[in-house]
């Protein structure tokens, strides 16, 4: 089976990949749903203090939270091949 790499496609100056693609995709739904969910919110954090705050601004921070963590995981991942 071939991998994400060898169907890669060169449209213009941007080489486009499977991967690339759903990033792209999944990076839209995210910020549509973001944009949905503006009520809002009361967040407890464990007992210790509850937060209020719009429900984006939640969701803003877990996605970027998401991003970094899948970002540090790779990096981990390569350096220890």
């Amino acid at each position: 089976m071939a991998n994400s790499e060898t169907r890669a496609r060169k449209i213009g100056p941007v080489t486009v990949n499977v991967r690339t693609v759903g990033a792209a995709v999944l990076l839209v739904l995210a910020v549509w749903f973001i944009l949905m969910n503006t009520a809002k919110v009361k967040i407890h954090l464990w007992g210790m203090a509850t937060v209020t705050m719009s429900m984006w601004v939640w969701l803003t921070v877990m996605l970027l939270v998401g991003v970094l963590l899948g970002w540090f995981g790779r990096r981990y991942r390569e350096k220890n091949r």
